[in-house]
């Protein structure tokens, strides 16, 4: 049975800084395409960025504008996301997901295995 688990969100003034992981278990991690995806309240899920299986690949959505990065270290089962300069409108629930048919989609009907999420919260 596949498990991720998220960690590393909490509350963070605007312009800081915070590492998300995700810990994935019952799967062989290298063969598993991984992204992160965002929902605030009242507003429709959104990619945030994903990765290829063997973690060389990762892409973005636009508004990252360079302030976060992705990450998979396929000897630990954990995939990171790196984010800087952290703005109000970054404020979510973040979840990572996993599914061994894509290497970085960034539809989320592409993965099968979710985690719980976790929360991030940016104050102005």
């Amino acid at each position: 049975q596949v498990q991720l688990v998220e960690s590393g969100g909490g509350l963070v003034q605007a312009g800081g800084s915070l590492r998300l992981s995700c810990a994935a278990s019952g799967l062989t991690f290298s063969s598993y395409g991984m992204g992160w995806f965002r929902q605030a309240p009242g507003k429709e899920r959104e990619f945030v960025a994903a990765i290829s299986k063997s973690g060389g690949t990762a892409y973005y959505a636009d508004f990252v504008n360079g302030r976060f990065t992705i990450s998979k270290d396929n000897a630990e089962n954990t995939m990171y996301l790196q984010m800087n300069s952290l703005e109000p409108e970054d404020t979510a629930v973040y979840s990572c997901a996993a599914d061994s048919r894509v290497s970085g989609s960034s539809w989320y009907g592409d993965y099968s295995n979710w985690g719980q999420g976790t929360q991030v919260t940016v104050s102005s």
